[in-house]
């Protein structure tokens, strides 16, 4: 990725991040959502692994052909991130970059432990703040973003 390109893509993740905020978010909405993501990486025949927490608790979690153990690992990873900043994991690890630095040799944080690569998404309340994660492993980064994007925006959408 070229500095500008890395420049866009962290302000198009930037305006992501502000406009993917819902207005509420409980067991029968992460149901809804992580089915809705299975039935597309289904349909797409992708190798992922998707998984949605709200606090600590693991309240969905599929994996679908292809994916491994490896890609639960980066998922949980991921997560991690997105917890600890408050951000998509993709954000994270793109404003590394735009820095001219990297999240592994300067995120002072252990990497067998957290990953600042793109997949994972906080899930942000309006008035309440991030309770929790959605996310996808099995793709390049900049897809496993882009499908947990899809499904927020439409989950977005249809509760109004």
């Amino acid at each position: 990725m070229t500095e500008q390109s890395v420049a866009e893509t962290l302000a198009r993740v930037e305006s992501e991040e502000r406009e993917l905020v819902l207005p509420r978010f409980d067991l029968d909405d992460a149901w809804r959502l992580g089915s809705a993501l299975r039935a597309t990486a289904v349909e797409r025949k992708l190798p992922v692994v998707i998984g949605i927490s709200l606090g600590e608790a693991r309240v969905f979690h599929t994996a679908l052909p292809g994916s491994s153990a490896d890609n639960d690992g980066w998922l949980e990873r991921k997560s991690r991130v997105a917890r600890r900043y408050g951000r998509s994991s993709y954000g994270v690890g793109l404003t590394f970059k735009a820095r001219g630095s990297d999240f592994d040799l300067h995120g002072r944080l252990d990497t067998s432990l957290y990953a600042a690569h793109g997949g994972v998404f906080p899930i942000t309340i309006a008035g309440v703040g991030v309770v929790g994660t959605v996310g996808v492993s099995g793709l390049p980064q900049e897809d496993d973003h882009a499908l947990v994007v899809e499904h927020l925006r439409a989950l977005r959408a249809e509760m109004g």
